[in-house]
């Protein structure tokens, strides 16, 4: 790696407010938090960044997806421009 032309990686906690949940992980991110920092549960402060959706939040991961109708969709369709059976 060429030296001064990288981010600085360091470890960073981000915090997904919506769910109350937040993880520790590295991340480029450390030196772009804007002084925000939180005190992590070993006791040492690292910089936070809040994100609006996580994997506790979001619907694919927590299994309130919805499924869409695409049967009545197809049908609806079929009904205003007519289906392929009848050209």
């Amino acid at each position: 790696m060429k030296p001064g032309i990288h981010p600085a990686y360091g470890p960073v906690v981000f915090r997904d407010k919506a769910a109350d949940f937040a993880f520790l992980t590295r991340s480029t991110l450390a030196g772009l938090t804007g002084g925000r920092t939180v005190e992590w549960e070993d006791g040492n402060t690292y910089p936070v960044v809040d994100v609006e959706i996580s994997s506790a939040s979001h619907p694919f991961y927590t299994g309130t997806a919805r499924v869409m109708d695409t049967a009545g969709r197809v049908e609806r369709f079929e009904r205003r421009y007519g289906s392929r059976a009848d050209r």
